[in-house]
Protein backbone atom coordinates (compact mmCIF):
# COMPACT_ATOMS: atom_id res chain seq x y z
CA UNK A 1 0.00 0.00 0.00
CA UNK A 2 1.46 3.35 -0.90
CA UNK A 3 0.87 6.31 1.16
CA UNK A 4 0.10 9.65 -0.03
CA UNK A 5 3.16 11.43 1.46
CA UNK A 6 2.11 15.04 -0.44
CA UNK A 7 -1.28 14.86 1.68
CA UNK A 8 0.08 13.88 5.14
CA UNK A 9 2.84 16.68 4.40
CA UNK A 10 -0.17 19.45 3.37
CA UNK A 11 -2.12 17.66 6.77
CA UNK A 12 0.44 18.40 8.91
CA UNK A 13 1.10 21.58 7.73
CA UNK A 14 -2.06 22.93 8.11
CA UNK A 15 -2.99 21.65 11.41
CA UNK A 16 -0.98 21.18 14.43
CA UNK A 17 -0.67 16.94 14.57
CA UNK A 18 -2.57 14.01 13.60
CA UNK A 19 -1.97 11.39 15.89
CA UNK A 20 -3.95 8.59 17.85
CA UNK A 21 -6.94 9.88 20.51
CA UNK A 22 -6.00 10.25 23.87
CA UNK A 23 -9.10 9.75 26.46
CA UNK A 24 -8.96 13.49 27.41
CA UNK A 25 -10.28 13.56 23.49
CA UNK A 26 -13.51 11.80 23.70
CA UNK A 27 -15.70 14.47 24.76
CA UNK A 28 -14.40 16.59 21.52
CA UNK A 29 -14.95 13.20 19.36
CA UNK A 30 -18.65 13.14 20.63
CA UNK A 31 -19.15 16.75 20.30
CA UNK A 32 -17.71 17.02 16.48
CA UNK A 33 -19.99 13.72 15.95
CA UNK A 34 -23.31 15.57 17.17
CA UNK A 35 -22.96 18.78 15.52
CA UNK A 36 -21.66 16.77 12.06
CA UNK A 37 -25.66 16.15 11.83
CA UNK A 38 -24.76 12.80 10.05
CA UNK A 39 -23.40 10.44 12.14
CA UNK A 40 -24.84 8.12 14.44
CA UNK A 41 -24.46 9.83 17.72
CA UNK A 42 -23.12 6.85 20.52
CA UNK A 43 -23.25 8.16 23.57
CA UNK A 44 -20.42 10.08 25.42
CA UNK A 45 -19.41 7.19 27.26
CA UNK A 46 -18.54 5.62 24.17
CA UNK A 47 -16.65 7.85 22.61
CA UNK A 48 -14.60 7.69 26.21
CA UNK A 49 -13.58 3.96 25.17
CA UNK A 50 -13.46 4.07 21.88
CA UNK A 51 -10.56 6.42 22.90
CA UNK A 52 -9.07 4.53 25.47
CA UNK A 53 -9.43 0.57 23.97
CA UNK A 54 -9.09 1.71 19.83
CA UNK A 55 -6.88 3.96 19.81
CA UNK A 56 -4.32 2.33 17.74
CA UNK A 57 -7.19 2.04 15.19
CA UNK A 58 -8.21 5.46 15.26
CA UNK A 59 -6.40 9.19 14.25
CA UNK A 60 -7.19 12.91 15.06
CA UNK A 61 -6.19 15.92 14.15
CA UNK A 62 -5.37 18.53 16.33
CA UNK A 63 -5.78 22.53 15.76
CA UNK A 64 -3.50 25.01 16.93
CA UNK A 65 -4.17 24.30 20.32
CA UNK A 66 -4.22 21.01 20.35
CA UNK A 67 -8.31 19.91 20.65
CA UNK A 68 -9.40 17.78 17.95
CA UNK A 69 -10.60 19.55 15.18
CA UNK A 70 -11.26 15.63 12.98
CA UNK A 71 -11.10 12.02 13.65
CA UNK A 72 -11.48 8.84 12.22
CA UNK A 73 -12.46 5.69 14.48
CA UNK A 74 -11.84 1.97 13.65
CA UNK A 75 -11.52 -1.14 14.81
CA UNK A 76 -9.95 -4.70 13.35
CA UNK A 77 -12.54 -7.12 12.29
CA UNK A 78 -11.78 -10.14 14.96
CA UNK A 79 -12.72 -12.90 12.60
CA UNK A 80 -10.17 -10.74 9.55
CA UNK A 81 -7.50 -9.72 11.47
CA UNK A 82 -5.98 -7.47 8.15
CA UNK A 83 -9.19 -5.57 7.42
CA UNK A 84 -9.42 -2.44 9.47
CA UNK A 85 -13.59 -1.31 9.72
CA UNK A 86 -13.78 2.40 9.48
CA UNK A 87 -16.53 3.46 12.36
CA UNK A 88 -17.11 7.08 12.01
CA UNK A 89 -15.00 10.07 9.86
CA UNK A 90 -15.71 13.77 11.16
CA UNK A 91 -14.47 16.56 10.28
CA UNK A 92 -15.34 19.98 12.65
CA UNK A 93 -17.65 22.45 10.33
CA UNK A 94 -15.16 24.92 10.47
CA UNK A 95 -12.15 22.31 8.95
CA UNK A 96 -14.56 21.30 6.30
CA UNK A 97 -13.60 21.74 2.60
CA UNK A 98 -10.05 21.29 3.34
CA UNK A 99 -9.51 17.15 2.09
CA UNK A 100 -8.74 16.58 5.82
CA UNK A 101 -11.06 13.57 5.95
CA UNK A 102 -9.07 12.01 3.02
CA UNK A 103 -5.84 12.97 4.88
CA UNK A 104 -6.47 11.28 7.85
CA UNK A 105 -8.25 7.84 6.59
CA UNK A 106 -4.51 7.96 4.53
CA UNK A 107 -2.87 8.29 7.68
CA UNK A 108 -4.29 5.70 9.71
CA UNK A 109 -4.63 3.03 7.14
CA UNK A 110 -0.48 3.75 6.35
CA UNK A 111 -0.09 3.16 10.57
CA UNK A 112 -2.03 0.20 10.60
CA UNK A 113 -0.22 -1.53 7.55
CA UNK A 114 2.80 -0.44 9.38
CA UNK A 115 2.02 -1.69 12.69
CA UNK A 116 0.45 -5.23 11.72
CA UNK A 117 -0.63 -5.16 8.18
CA UNK A 118 -3.60 -4.10 6.48
CA UNK A 119 -5.29 -6.14 3.70
CA UNK A 120 -8.79 -4.61 3.06
CA UNK A 121 -10.65 -1.30 4.73
CA UNK A 122 -14.36 -1.88 5.29
CA UNK A 123 -16.95 0.89 6.19
CA UNK A 124 -20.87 1.12 6.17
CA UNK A 125 -22.74 3.90 4.28
CA UNK A 126 -26.19 4.84 4.23
CA UNK A 127 -27.49 5.26 0.75
CA UNK A 128 -27.82 9.27 1.67
CA UNK A 129 -24.60 9.87 3.02
CA UNK A 130 -23.11 11.03 -0.50
CA UNK A 131 -19.84 12.70 1.76
CA UNK A 132 -18.90 9.68 2.51
CA UNK A 133 -19.69 7.74 -0.75
CA UNK A 134 -17.58 10.44 -2.22
CA UNK A 135 -14.66 9.64 0.25
CA UNK A 136 -14.25 6.14 0.53
CA UNK A 137 -14.63 5.93 -3.49
CA UNK A 138 -11.88 8.74 -4.00
CA UNK A 139 -9.71 6.58 -1.19
CA UNK A 140 -9.82 3.56 -3.23
CA UNK A 141 -9.31 5.18 -6.93
CA UNK A 142 -6.09 7.14 -4.89
CA UNK A 143 -5.15 3.93 -3.69
CA UNK A 144 -5.70 1.67 -6.85
CA UNK A 145 -7.66 -1.07 -5.09
CA UNK A 146 -11.00 -2.10 -6.05
CA UNK A 147 -13.97 -1.20 -4.28
CA UNK A 148 -17.52 -3.23 -3.81
CA UNK A 149 -20.00 -2.94 -2.37
CA UNK A 150 -23.43 -4.44 -0.87
CA UNK A 151 -26.11 -4.16 1.43
CA UNK A 152 -24.86 -5.48 4.44
CA UNK A 153 -27.86 -4.57 6.77
CA UNK A 154 -31.11 -4.04 5.23
CA UNK A 155 -33.72 -1.10 7.20
CA UNK A 156 -35.76 -3.47 8.26
CA UNK A 157 -33.72 -5.26 10.65
CA UNK A 158 -33.29 -2.07 12.53
CA UNK A 159 -35.55 -1.59 15.53
CA UNK A 160 -36.40 1.87 14.95
CA UNK A 161 -37.98 0.62 11.30
CA UNK A 162 -37.68 4.18 9.53
CA UNK A 163 -33.66 3.47 8.90
CA UNK A 164 -31.88 3.01 5.65
CA UNK A 165 -30.25 0.35 5.12
CA UNK A 166 -26.28 0.33 5.51
CA UNK A 167 -24.26 -0.46 2.34
CA UNK A 168 -20.68 -1.74 3.29
CA UNK A 169 -17.90 -0.64 1.36
CA UNK A 170 -15.28 -3.21 1.39
CA UNK A 171 -11.76 -1.82 0.04
CA UNK A 172 -8.74 -3.49 -1.34
CA UNK A 173 -6.92 -6.03 -1.54
CA UNK A 174 -3.70 -4.00 -0.79
CA UNK A 175 -1.01 -5.11 -2.36
CA UNK A 176 1.65 -6.21 1.02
Amino acid sequence: MTAAPADLARARSEFLSIDAPRVEDGAAIWRIARDSQVLDLNSSYSYLLWCRDFAATSVVARGESGEPIAFVTGYIRPDRPQTLVVWQVAVDAAHRGKGLAATLLDALTVRVAADQGLSSVETTITPDNTASERLFTSYAQRHDVALEREVLFDGDLFPEGTHLPEVLYRIGPFAT
